[in-house]
């Protein structure tokens, strides 16, 4: 027992290796794109506490959510966000399962690069919808009354550039369309495309669309922000999607021709999946008759047999 666990730990350590081989030789030809997308969150973040500052809180406009779905509380409104966090950290790990599991589907890099696009893509075209129209946050602290509605104007030009992480979860004023839901609906579309897991699928599809009744029963948005988001991120990642170059398939295993030059150590790391030449792999048909060692079908079928 103690044998076969070493030679699994053997193995799970040699395709990590190989893994990381992999992805810094791609992180190293799009680490531009990926420091792009990096600096343009930070750009989001500086935006977002940007119309904090102008914001101007007033009584929450008529919606019809609010009316449908009873009100959450201040007590309760952690809810949402753990269902937000849990969607995030678990799409943040399948992303990095190439390096354990066998089946491997994706490159983490180029995963990671086609996210970012989607992101930014509809990140910039929220910056430009809330800063256009602010209205009054139905938040608990951007109602009339709190202190943190409204951000103090900033004393320095290194006070405006710093963004305190506390304000992701009390920012006021970025309200058209939800962050939250370009996050959520950018995982799941992605694990719907490049996932193999059709249960995953479908309960991802059902997380978003709780977690959007969850944003509107906490008052964290109105329903617009919330329906908005439902069809512009999905219209953003359907255009983007025929335009960016598809990721390399890492699904399509030929079989091995095992001749017998082969060594037994060399037939060894075929059958485990270890790197080989690529001549040395091809299509094999079930046919009638014999296939020799050069891969020619040799018909053993004769007229009148």
């Amino acid at each position: 027992m103690t044998l076969y666990i070493r030679r699994g730990s053997s193995k799970l350590w040699k395709r990590f290796c190989s893994e990381i081989t992999t992805e810094f030789g791609l992180l190293a030809e799009n680490w531009k794109y990926l420091l792009a997308g990096i600096i343009c969150q930070y750009i989001h973040g500086l935006a977002a506490k940007g119309v904090h500052y102008i914001h101007r809180p007033g009584p929450a406009l008529q919606d019809l959510g609010f009316f449908l779905l009873p009100e959450l509380g201040q007590e309760r409104s952690y809810i949402s966000e753990t269902v937000f966090t849990s969607v995030f950290v678990s799409f943040f790990l399948w992303t990095f399962h190439p390096f354990i599991l066998k089946s491997k589907k994706i490159y983490t890099v180029l995963i990671w690069c086609r996210v970012l696009a989607f992101l930014v893509a509809c990140q910039f075209l929220r910056v430009i919808t809330f800063y256009s129209t602010q209205l009054p946050g139905p938040n608990y602290h951007c109602r009339e009354g709190s202190k943190v509605s409204t951000l103090p104007w900033p004393k320095s030009p290194l006070e405006v550039l710093k963004i305190n992480p506390h304000g992701v979860m009390y920012g006021c004023g970025d309200l058209i369309f939800s962050s939250h839901m370009i996050f959520t609906l950018v995982f799941v579309l992605t694990y719907h495309k490049y996932g193999t897991k059709r249960f995953i699928k479908l309960f991802g599809w059902l997380i978003a669309f709780v977690q959007s009744l969850l944003i509107i029963a906490s008052r964290k948005h109105y329903t617009v922000d919330v329906v908005v988001a439902w069809y512009t991120v999905n219209l953003v990642v359907f255009c983007l999607d025929k335009k960016l170059p598809e990721l390399p398939d890492r699904t399509t295993v030929l079989l091995p021709v095992i001749s017998k030059e082969r060594t037994k150590e060399e037939n060894h790391k075929l059958l485990n999946g270890n790197g080989v030449d690529p001549a040395d792999w091809r299509p094999r048909a079930q046919v009638n008759g014999k296939i020799d060692s050069n891969g020619v079908h040799t018909d053993n079928s004769m007229n009148g047999a």
